[in-house]
């Protein structure tokens, strides 16, 4: 699914299926894939009975692969259409306007879906072999169209990916400290032109000022 198409059906009115992504997805982030049963997942998502839920999906294993796929589709999709600048879609010189536009609309994206870093570094934390290999299956691919498209970029990038996702899973923690909502449109603006900033330092290019803090 495309970056726009995903956009565009968040818009409509969630389905039994979206509903039930969403209250997973608020769920595994929140308590990890151990910590909550079906019949939460179930009665968050305003269903009837649990059945219902088993008819959209087989089991909790199900469940947890179609959160993380749901979630990281589009940020694929994102970085992969970064690196097309082409005239013919071909992989071309990274620009500093092309980073920073990829940056906001990844921004964009993680803020309308904050608890998707959350969960992503919940699994990572875990022990349970099964969370890993999912986890490795679905962001492997992420990984890999990160290095495809950074592959002619002059600097060290290797820290950039942490730099994006670590704020917003680490907002709990921010927020403790700092006394102050790490997502209130003041800090996310504040944060994005950090980002784009460091992240042309980090690929050794020269920032397009006219794009900082910009949002797509």
């Amino acid at each position: 699914m495309s970056p726009r198409a995903a956009t565009a059906r968040s818009r409509e009115a969630p389905s039994t299926r979206d509903a039930i992504l969403d209250a997973a997805e608020r769920r595994f982030a929140d308590r990890g894939f151990a910590g909550v049963s079906m019949r939460e997942i179930a009665g968050e998502a305003g269903l009837k009975n649990q059945a219902s839920l088993y008819h959209h999906f087989r089991h909790k294993r199900a469940l947890y692969e179609a959160v993380l796929s749901r979630g990281i589709a589009p940020i694929i999709a994102l970085v992969a259409e970064s690196g097309k600048s082409g005239p013919g879609g071909e992989r071309g010189r990274l620009e500093p306007a092309e980073v920073q536009a990829v940056l906001d609309r990844v921004l964009d994206y993680l803020e309308e879906h904050p608890h998707l870093p959350r969960l992503i570094q919940r699994a990572g934390l875990d022990d349970n072999r099964y969370l890993r290999s999912a986890l490795g299956r679905h962001l492997g691919p992420l990984y890999a169209q990160g290095l495809s498209v950074l592959a002619g970029a002059p600097g060290p990038w290797e820290a950039s990916e942490h730099l994006i996702f670590g704020y917003f899973a680490d907002a709990t923690l921010f927020e403790a400290v700092v006394q102050q909502d790490p997502r209130s449109p003041v800090a996310i603006a504040r944060q994005r032109h950090f980002l784009k900033t460091a992240v042309a330092q980090l690929l050794g290019l020269r920032p397009a000022r006219r794009l900082l803090g910009r949002r797509a």
